[in-house]
């Protein structure tokens, strides 16, 4: 049971380590990264190739398989379920639609999405809008995280003319990168962006 345990956990890490977005590699730069022999890392990377979670290129650098895509979709509609409840509040306190973002490579998608119900006007963002990392809040919260960061972030105009935009990242949460943001065309008052956190912090405490 003991020995079952610490492969799963080594496969685990080694699927967090391909998943980093620094490209492919050998299977003695694997070892090295993960402090393992090259046997070890060897046995991990067949079995989880006959799973399809790894892939093998040419040169013999281990890549994500496409089998995690089937693991993402399933995963979608159970970060949306979870993540609806915090966005309803959200929306709804600061009158501008809110969202969860997740990373996806270099882009940002947006896998829940929730409308005020009491305001005028407010932007329509739908489920599914994908958007590069460095454009707009939700993205740009994401790479401040990276980097240490889990303040709020706010832009304007970068995704949307006349758009302005607040996100913080969900911290805490190591198999995930995400964010959750409002946008708005009005003006935003000062007590957004500490609400943008707290709704991230419980939405982090849910999904852990």
């Amino acid at each position: 049971m003991a020995e079952s345990a610490q492969t799963l956990e080594r496969g685990l890490h080694l699927l967090r380590l391909l998943a980093d977005g620094h490209g492919g590699r050998t299977p003695t730069e694997l070892a090295a990264q993960l402090s393992l022999s090259r046997p070890v890392v060897y046995r991990l990377l067949t079995s989880l190739q006959n799973e399809g979670f790894v892939r093998r290129d040419g040169e013999g650098r281990a890549h994500l398989g496409y089998g995690v895509l089937v693991l993402a979709q399933a995963v979608q509609p159970l970060l949306r379920a979870a993540a609806l409840p915090t966005l309803r509040r959200l929306a709804e306190q600061v009158g501008a639609t809110a969202h969860l973002t997740v990373a996806e490579g270099d882009d940002g998608l947006a896998v829940a999405v929730v409308e005020p119900s009491w305001t005028n006007m407010h932007v329509a963002y739908r489920e599914g809008a994908r958007h590069p990392l460095s454009r707009g809040a939700a993205g740009q919260a994401i790479l401040a995280m990276r980097a240490g960061d889990s303040g709020y972030l706010v832009t304007e105009g970068q995704l949307q003319e006349g758009a302005r935009g607040v996100a913080a990242p969900v911290t805490g949460l190591p198999w995930l990168e995400a964010s959750v943001g409002v946008v708005t065309f009005g003006p935003l008052s000062e007590e957004v962006g500490p609400r943008v956190v707290e709704a991230a912090q419980e939405l982090a405490v849910a999904l852990g």
